[in-house]
Parts: structure tokens; C-alpha cells; sequence
């Protein structure tokens, strides 16, 4: 592909991000108001629908979007298109079920997509994928019938917390693994899986499944995933590398917390626990990522710049300042805190992002290098 058509491709997919976009600073929007603090828009649905609208809308629009582009063809990007869609009809006036069955279309896609894949080369890897694309549908399906937010949480977290796994294998597999880690991998997956399913059917014994899988599944990435060796090196391998870490140190308190204390619907014990999964782990993968993840959807440049891993420590800090001293020691004015620093770390990412990459794009090429004339003939 010549850089004209890359760039013309990338111009393509720019309406689908830009959706994915639109539903993370909605859900920005909501964050603020269910801090109880001031925001730009107000409305009563925007609080009911923060959670979905950036776990389907948001980072469900990315996941899909990016399988599409690995893919090819034009029918996988019906699954970046229900969901974006979705995400963005969530903010309207609309039926409800107008949006809840565009998010379950985009998920059913993605399903799909995932047995595209299987077909071409099946791998352990995709399998964790594809559990992560039906938890998926599962939480748009129940949402659909009815199930309120937090009975959907181990389906929502599931849903990204296999994708992420999975593709994180798919890195680990370069460094030789041992016989015996796929498989203690796939056990793992049907652990969460398992323990997912059952979180409908007895609550308190499935949580507690869901826990301790958590936990083994997080055990598993950090003895086998190459971030610690790319933790010494420098630029953005221990940039991904670090934000790698951290974001599987988030997973493992999230899983000891459904471990230790089971199900959570409410108060400051889910907010701890939402918000470990969805900012300290999935929030910190995406920042792990979007210098590859991006440049290759978009054909746009996206260099490492400093100002990302300031908005990763800003991330991982005001997080820590909401979690643990704001929700396990019941400290309003640290949570609130907490939660405003979560949203000035994302936007700082974001607006570097966009920076750094519009200025790589900008800056010209280097001037050739000019032949020796000895080597002329």
C-alpha cells in the first residue's frame, strides 16, 4: 500500500474513532456528575449510562476497530460502526432500546470477526479473545432484558480483561514459552469465564470464583509477559512497559477485593472495584498501546513524548488517592480529588496524543542522504 492510499485508509476509520471519542468524553462528562461536581452537559441519562457508554461505546468502538483493520474486507467494520453508534445514541433522546440493540449487533460482530480469525490460524490466544468478545455480548444481551449496571460489572470487565489477555499472549508467545503456560493460560480464561457465568446464577460463590481468577490470570501475565524485561529499557518499551505493570497490579486489587469481600453493587467498595478493572487496568493498557494500536488504524505517526508517561503517573497517582484513601478509608474530599485528577490524567494523554502525532505528521521528511560520487557509474 502506497503512503497515499495509507493515509486515505486511515481517513476512512477517522469517523469510527472519532465516535469512540465522542463516548469517552461523554462518559468524562458523567464521571463529574456522579462526583456530585459541576460538568459541561448535565441530563438525567448520562449518569445511568456512564459505565456502558465507555466500557461498549468507548473501548469496545477501539477493540472492534482495530480487529476490523487487522481483518480486512469491509463487513468487520459493522462491529466498530453498531458499536460506536450505539455509544453515541446512548446520548440522545431516543428509546433506550434503540442503542442497547446496536450495541448487542456490534458485539455479535465481534464474535464473528473472532471466528474469522479462528478459521485462519486458531490459536489460545484468540480463544481468550473470543470469551472476551461473548462476555461482551452477554452484558449488551442482559442490558438489553433489563439487568442494571452493576449485575453486568463481571461481564463488562470480562469482556476487556480477556481481549487484553489474549493479545498480550499473543506478545509473550515470541518469547518461547514453557509447554506448560498455555494451558495454566486457557485454565485461567475458564476460570474467569466460568466464574462470570456463575455471578448471575449464586452471586456470592461466583464472585469469589471470579476473584481468585482474577488473581491466577494476573499471576500468569506478570511471570510471562515481556514488560519486565522492557521495564530497563528506555523511550516507549518501558513506557508500555511500566504502564503494563501497574495496570496488572490494578487487576490483582480488584480481584482480591471480589476475593475477599464478594459482590459488590453500590457505595464506595464498587467504585473501588469499577475503577481498578476499567482506569488502573484497561485505561492503563490503552496508554500502553496507542503508540503501536494508533498509528497502525489511522497511518498516522504516533512518536513516544514524555508528556504521555506524566499522564500515565498522573493516571496511576490520582487513582491511588481515589481508591485507597478515598473508597477503603471513606475520605469524600480525596475521592472527589482522586476522580477529577483520573479525568485531567486522561484528557492530558489525549491532547498529547493528538500533539505529538500532528506534529510528526507535519514535520518533513529528511533530506536524502547524497550518493558518493565514487560509487557512481
Amino acid at each position: 500500500m502506497t503512503a497515499d492510499a495509507a493515509r486515505r485508509a486511515g481517513a476512512r476509520r477517522a469517523p469510527l474513532l472519532l465516535a469512540a471519542g465522542v463516548c469517552l468524553l461523554a462518559g468524562l462528562d458523567a464521571a463529574l456528575l456522579l462526583l456530585g461536581l459541576p460538568a459541561p452537559v448535565t441530563g438525567d441519562r448520562l449518569p445511568q449510562v456512564h459505565g456502558v457508554l465507555l466500557v461498549l461505546g468507548f473501548v469496545g468502538t477501539l477493540v472492534a476497530l482495530e480487529r476490523a483493520v487487522a481483518l480486512g474486507g469491509r463487513w468487520p467494520y459493522l462491529a466498530p460502526g453498531a458499536l460506536g453508534a450505539g455509544g453515541l445514541l446512548l446520548l440522545s433522546p431516543l428509546d433506550p432500546a434503540v442503542p442497547r440493540l446496536l450495541l448487542v449487533a456490534g458485539t455479535a460482530v465481534l464474535v464473528a470477526l473472532y471466528l474469522a480469525f479462528w478459521r485462519r490460524q486458531p490459536s489460545a490466544a484468540l480463544v481468550a479473545q473470543a470469551a472476551g468478545a461473548v462476555s461482551g455480548l452477554g452484558a449488551a444481551l442482559l442490558w438489553l432484558g433489563g439487568l442494571d449496571v452493576p449485575r453486568l460489572l463481571p461481564w463488562l470487565a470480562a469482556f476487556l480483561v480477556l481481549t487484553i489477555a489474549g493479545e498480550r499472549l499473543e506478545l509473550a508467545r515470541v518469547a518461547l514459552l514453557a509447554p506448560r503456560a498455555e494451558p495454566a493460560f486457557l485454565a485461567c480464561v475458564g476460570a474467569v469465564a466460568t466464574g462470570v457465568v456463575a455471578t448471575l446464577m449464586w452471586p456470592a460463590t461466583g464472585t469469589l470464583l471470579l476473584g481468585a481468577a482474577l488473581l491466577a490470570l494476573v499471576a500468569w501475565l506478570v511471570v510471562h509477559d515481556v514488560a519486565r524485561r522492557l521495564l530497563r529499557s528506555t523511550g516507549l518499551p518501558r513506557f508500555s512497559a511500566a504502564c503494563l505493570l501497574a495496570g496488572y497490579a490494578w487487576l490483582g486489587l480488584a480481584g482480591a477485593l471480589w476475593l475477599l469481600g464478594g459482590p459488590v453493587a453500590g457505595g464506595s467498595r464498587y467504585d473501588a472495584v469499577v475503577h481498578a478493572v476499567f482506569l488502573g487496568f484497561v485505561m492503563s493498557m490503552i496508554m500502553a498501546h496507542a503508540p503501536v494500536i494508533l498509528p497502525a488504524v489511522l497511518r498516522r505517526p504516533l512518536p513516544y513524548h514524555p508528556g504521555l508517561a506524566l499522564a500515565a503517573w498522573l493516571l496511576h497517582g490520582s487513582l491511588a488517592l481515589r481508591v485507597i484513601v478515598g473508597d477503603l478509608r471513606g475520605i469524600r474530599g480525596a475521592w472527589q480529588l482522586g476522580g477529577v485528577l483520573n479525568i485531567t490524567a486522561v484528557l492530558l494523554f489525549l491532547l498529547t496524543a493528538a500533539t505529538a502525532s500532528v506534529a510528526a505528521t507535519r514535520r518533513p521528511a529528511p533530506d536524502p542522504v547524497p550518493a558518493d560520487p565514487r560509487n557512481i557509474r
